[in-house]
Order: C-alpha cells, then structure tokens, then sequence
C-alpha cells in the first residue's frame, strides 16, 4: 500500500522534467519539505530559484512522515544539556518553537489549506521503571525556562505511568503543505522540474556551479542538497557521519470517536500515534517498528506489530494504508546545517533530521536562506556540518565502520546461504552463480528478476527486504524495487540486471 499523503498526488497536476539547459540564482536538488521550504523563502526575497526533483513532490521522506510539527523530539533535552550545556538545548529548543510559529505563518498568508490543527504532544511511558527518565526530562526542560506538564492521564485507550506534555504543538497534511508551497514558488517566478535525476555538481570558471542531469545542466551560483541523504560523497563525507533507520507506519479506521493529541514513547517497542482526517472520517496513524535501514525484518516485526497494537484497542479497525519511512540520523543526534564542505563555497546542505523533520526542515531553510543573504542565523552554530566530536561518536562511529567494512569487503566473500530452488515465490535472497552474487526475487507467479546485488552508491553488499520487497543497503540506507531502480538515495544509479528467465 501506499501513504496516505501521496493519494493527494494523484489529485495534483505534475510538474514536467527539465527540458533545456538554465541559469539560475539558486538552484536546489530536492523537493521534499526542506528543499520546497528554501525554494519559498529565497523566491520571495527576490533570488531566481531551480528545484530540481528525482521523482514527484514530497515522494520520499516527507510524504511518508507523520507530519508531527512539534519541537519535542521524544527525550531529547536532558540529553542536550548533558551533551551540550544549557545554552545549547535552549537555542535547540527556541528553533524549533519557531519554526512552528514559522509555517503556521506560511500557511496564514499564502491561505493553504493543509489540515493544519494545534495539537498537545506527549512522551508517555506504560513502565514504572521508566518514570524517572520521564521527570528527568521534565526537569531538565522546565529549567530551561519552557512550560511543559507532567502528566498522568491522556487520551489513549490505555493506562499510562506518566508523559511530558508539549502545548500548542501541530499536525497537518504534508503533501497539501507542499503544493501550497509550490503555488507560491511559482508565482515568485521559481522554476520546478521533477522526474529529473542530478548526476553531479562541479565548479564553473566564473565561481558558479554546473548541476548536471542526465541530459541537462543547471548554471546557478548557490546549490543547496536537500536529497535526504548527500549523494555527493567526496567532500563531506556525509557516508561517516549518519546512519539510516527505517520506521513503519499504519492509517487505521477504528469505527470509534478518537483522542486528541500526539504521542509516542521512548523505549522498545516505540509506538507514535496522532489522527488524520481523511474523507469524512478520523483515521488512526500507529507508527513504530524501527530497525537500522538494511537490517533484515519481518512482516510480524514491523507492520504486523502495529496492526496487532491497533486492534489490542480497537478489535474490529480496519487497516487502509501501510508504508514505510527512513530518515538519516546523525552521530550525535543533531542535524548537519550549513556549508556542505568547506571547500565547496555556496553549496549547502541540510541532512539528519532523525525523523523530526518538520520544523528541522523550517529551521534549516532559515538559516541557509540567512546564509545565501549573508545574513547571521543565531541557530546556525547549532548544527555546524563541519563539527565532529570523536568521543561523544565514537561507539556509533565504530558501528558504521564496522558494518561498511562487512558490507564491502568481508560479506562479499562469503558464501551465499541459499540455493536457487529455495527462494520462494514473492521472496529474494542473494545466490552464487559461477561464484558470482547475484540477486533472486521470484514473484507470486514464479517470475524471476535477478539483479547484480552491490549498491551503486559506494558499493556495499546489498541485503533482501522481504517485508516491502526491496534490495536495501546496510551501509547507507540506499534502497531499490526489485527490478533494480533506485529508490533512496544516497544512491542514484540503478542496478546493473540480468535477464536469467527462460524463453
């Protein structure tokens, strides 16, 4: 099944692709929410804005969010006074608030209707032994100066130890936020192509830059990534620094009068929770099921978990839409905002929102936006791209190290652990053919699809997903359908195939 956000695309006149060669004042490489968000800001300032998109509006990441706009990102402030001091975690916590204040003002003045309602946010616990990190987190924001609540009812169909309540926090329709977004765009004179694939981004003679496409160039003097994952790999080194995780996400009719409220909890199994209206009826969205993007998973431990979750509750629901999510979280949690590399002026990047990109992706559009007009963003030193904390990172650091190296090296020269014959219908794994790898996946009607199974992003080993029957990448977050076409970035190439079916 698909989001229920993108059922909203099909409604919508698409873009077209880039036909000809431009120039361009700014041009940006994705249309997500973060992308759409800095095209909105620089257009109406007066600067000539190019979005180019891989796919369709708000496809990936933000059309299969749960559209939270909150700044609380589950327990998160003590962490940051721990980590960083006061001073920090209050700056980290006023971002965010305004960011709020920030599209709630969007949507006011360019009259978007997106469903946008304010909402009280909580992180709840169902475990005495987990209270204390709850009053934890309520004293650490409380001494930050921000009202917040200790709670011990809600509205959930359960009982509850105790929550941390956010007030005035907010929900809405991301893919109708966009489309407001784009209207906007376009009539500030910004130019927006989808369907259209960025190769590469090299430095001009005249200090401009030249994004290539596969058959077009975009001439402009600023860039800014807003890909989800920076597919650029050399500076940066975003590949080191972030991890993808992958999360599950259900649209429920309970046939029952819902709550008010967003929720979600801190420990295993996370369960989120907010509801959505949706043709004359209130839905259910349950959220949960993470695991590292490229991790092997079962039906029963994602999707399957909230559907037994869902109707624990609500015995006679019924599920409409199943999808899935992944974001990029950083090593030390914070996002990367700012100067992609410091030998790459005037490109810029904003990448790591671990899943709260909704008001990060606000946040970051206002301090690029401040950048590219020269201006000081007082939130800027808070997510500084260039920072690197070697103890703070290091156990996350040695994961990463140690799964690409498995990934590139080591599990390329182990044997495949199955046969051919023991491939299911509408099931894959990784065989070995003249002691080559190659990829399997046989459909429900016994159709073979066999793909060349290394990710063109750095080459890592890929691993079979049989929950959304996917080739995923443990070492990036990289995805491809099993035809072999890219999904997620960071890679962008597909997968070299082979016709192996008899004729």
């Amino acid at each position: 099944m698909n989001s229920l956000w993108l059922d909203f695309n099909k409604k919508t006149n698409s873009f077209s692709s880039l036909s000809s060669d431009v120039e361009s004042d700014v041009c940006i490489i994705g249309a997500g929410i973060f992308g759409l968000s800095c095209a909105y800001y620089l257009s109406n300032l007066g600067f000539k804005v190019t979005v180019l998109e891989k796919d369709d509006i708000g496809e990936k990441t933000t059309g299969h969010t749960t559209a939270k706009i909150t700044s609380q990102h589950s327990l998160f402030y003590d962490y940051l006074i721990n980590s960083y001091g006061k001073k920090f975690a209050t700056d980290y916590l006023l971002a965010n608030e305004k960011a709020i204040k920030n599209i709630k003002k969007i949507i006011d003045k360019e009259k978007i209707k997106c469903d946008f309602e304010y909402q009280n946010s909580y992180v709840y616990t169902t475990k005495k032994s987990e209270l204390a990190k709850i009053k934890k987190e309520v004293a650490a924001v409380e001494s930050l100066g921000f009202p917040c609540e200790f709670v011990t009812k809600t509205g959930l169909p359960f009982k509850i130890e105790g929550a941390i309540c956010f007030k005035n926090q907010a929900q809405f329709h991301p893919l109708k936020y966009l489309y407001g977004l784009c209207n906007s765009i376009s009539s500030h004179g910004g130019e927006i192509y989808t369907n259209t694939v960025v190769t590469d981004i090299e430095k001009d003679f005249d200090s401009n830059y030249l994004i290539s496409t596969v058959d077009h160039t975009v001439k402009s003097k600023f860039v800014i990534v807003a890909t989800h994952y920076p597919f650029i790999n050399f500076p940066g080194m975003y590949f080191l620094k972030m991890y993808q995780s992958t999360s599950y996400i259900i649209a429920v009719d309970t046939k029952k009068t819902l709550f008010n409220g967003m929720y979600i909890n801190d420990t295993n199994p996370i369960f989120s929770y907010r509801t959505v209206k949706y043709e004359g009826k209130e839905l259910l969205l349950i959220g949960g099921g993470e695991h590292k993007t490229g991790q092997p998973s079962c039906y029963q431990d994602t999707y399957g978990i909230l559907e037994e979750e869902a109707r624990k509750f609500y015995p006679n629901c019924e599920v409409l839409y199943r999808w899935n999510t992944r974001d990029c979280i950083s090593l030390d949690k914070i996002s990367y905002i700012g100067q992609y590399a410091s030998s790459m002026p005037n490109v810029f990047v904003g990448t790591g929102f671990k899943k709260w990109g909704m008001t990060l992706s606000n946040v970051a559009a206002n301090i690029i936006a401040d950048n590219i007009c020269g201006k000081e963003n007082k939130y800027a030193y808070l997510f500084k791209p260039s920072r690197l904390k070697p103890i703070k990172n290091r156990d996350e650091m040695k994961n990463i190290l140690v799964q690409s190296t498995n990934s590139l090296v080591l599990d390329k020269f182990k044997s495949a652990n199955m046969s051919f014959e023991e491939i299911q219908n509408d099931s894959g794994s990784i065989i070995e053919i003249n002691n080559e790898k190659i990829g399997i996946y046989k459909n429900p009607d016994g159709k073979i699809y066999a793909v060349k199974p290394i990710c063109t992003h750095l080459g890592c080993l890929l691993s079979w997903n049989d929950v959304d029957k996917t080739w995923d990448c443990p070492c990036h977050g990289s995805r491809f359908n099993f035809k072999g076409i890219n999904l997620y970035d960071p890679a962008f190439k597909n997968l070299d195939i082979y016709d192996i079916n008899p004729s």
